[in-house]
């Protein structure tokens, strides 16, 4: 196995080509990103000629995690607009909460918060627990599962349709159909761009009928408040989501709550199972699961990126970025910067500090679920090691490289295992 803390042998930076999915086969690529630290921090990737998605050139590559911090931070001189993904869609623009600045990124999580009152976070806590066990339990009727999909996948979708308040008889067509929507942009599955929007506007379809089912039959969960809230806003207005705002919203909950998570928890298997005595020591030391989280997330860095556009002319480390160019926070590296983190290519649960910015670095736009994410990766792993003694990976794992245009880019796709 590559040493990903070396740099890649033999290839400068201007060689480097992350726009190639096939990098990305066999899980994020850190050798690349090493060799960016090390030599080229602030690195311009050109789009290759002929691609289709980005009215671009190409974009920056940030790599250091000063450099993505800040610029993640900065929402005057880096703008959102655009969205996290470098492909161009003028539809989400300012429409979405990960497409929008200012006053209106602050209205918009106004009323989305308004949704998570403490009542109902108590809640998510207690369901996340019962479906913890329901589905563990399951794994380990069957004894050889696909982690990816039958552990760490429900979890996350099973609480996103609680916090929605999507019926339990409606979940297995939601899951197939973010499952499809989720992989659609893998090369290797060959949908057309008119499929993978086709299946983003049944996901639509169902937010927009759900919204009018709430709205006729409100009830307690958060989807009644988003479909009928009003806050007002800083110029003492009334205002509520608008219908694509609510569909936008249904689409980044359904996704980036559950794909997330999802990677986290099933990166984060891999990495205890590497690491036995860190794994028992979770066994025997329940307050080591805290930290432990947390080097997960730093671990695992579920987003590889997210895209920024350049309000102005302005540097990074002496090199000039003009107005109008992309720029890209590559959060695993940030998370392997060798400045930051003493041996950052070791897995430590015990790890302290950890400044991780898998959650986006802070700012405006630091994630919203943030918090429930890190009880599910917890309350997963508390009920899997309560309910097993052994744990056994069948066959290497294998990966889904989603392309430049997602920023989620690589994900887990099977780990088999065995659970006793």
């Amino acid at each position: 196995m590559a040493d990903p803390s070396a740099p890649v042998r033999g290839q400068s930076p201007s060689a480097i080509d992350l726009t190639a999915a096939e990098g990305c086969r066999h899980g994020f690529p850190h050798e690349l990103f090493t060799t960016l630290r090390r030599e080229a921090p602030v690195f311009w990737q050109a789009f290759p000629e002929g691609v289709a998605g980005s009215e671009d050139e190409g974009f920056w590559v940030l790599s250091k995690h000063a450099d993505v911090q800040a610029a993640n931070r900065d929402t005057e001189l880096f703008s959102a607009m655009d969205g996290p993904s470098l492909a161009s869609n003028p539809q989400m623009r300012g429409r979405m909460l990960v497409s929008m600045d200012g006053r209106d990124h602050i209205r918009q999580r106004q009323l989305i918060s308004a949704g998570f009152t403490p009542r109902m976070v108590g809640q998510l806590e207690e369901q996340a627990r019962r479906w913890a066990v329901s589905i563990i339990d399951r794994a380990l009727e069957r004894g050889t599962c696909n982690f990816v999909q039958d552990v760490a996948y429900p979890l996350p979708m099973h609480m996103i349709a609680d916090v929605i308040g999507i019926p339990v008889e409606d979940r297995p067509w939601l899951f197939d159909l973010t499952t499809d929507f989720l992989a659609a942009g893998d090369p290797e599955r060959g949908l057309s761009r008119a499929q993978q929007l086709a299946l983003q506007a049944r996901m639509f379809e169902y937010a927009q009928k759900l919204g009018q089912h709430k709205r006729e039959s409100p009830q307690d969960d958060i989807w009644t408040i988003l479909s009928t809230v009003e806050v007002e806003t800083a110029d003492g207005e009334r205002s509520q989501l608008s219908q694509i705002e609510l569909d936008l919203f249904f689409l980044l909950l359904t996704i980036a709550g559950s794909e997330t998570t999802r990677n986290a928890i099933a990166l984060g298997l891999l990495a205890l199972l590497e690491h036995p005595d860190q794994l028992e020591t979770l066994r025997r030391e329940p307050d080591a699961m805290r930290p432990a989280v947390e080097e997960i997330l730093r671990w695992s860095s579920p987003v590889s990126y997210f895209a920024r556009r350049a309000t102005r002319d302005t540097k990074i480390r002496g090199v000039p970025i003009a107005k109008g160019q992309r720029i890209t926070l590559w959060y695993p590296s940030a998370n392997r910067d060798e400045e930051v983190f003493r041996e950052p290519f070791r897995f430590d649960i015990a790890r302290t500090p950890n400044p991780h910015l898998a959650f986006g670095g802070g700012g405006a736009h630091f994630c919203l679920g943030a918090n429930l994410a890190r009880r599910e990766i917890a309350i997963l792993f508390e009920e899997l090691l309560a309910r097993t003694r052994k744990i056994e990976v069948l066959r290497p794992p294998t990966y889904s490289a989603l392309g430049i245009w997602n920023p989620i880019l690589v994900v887990p796709k099977e780990i088999p295992v065995r659970l006793a």
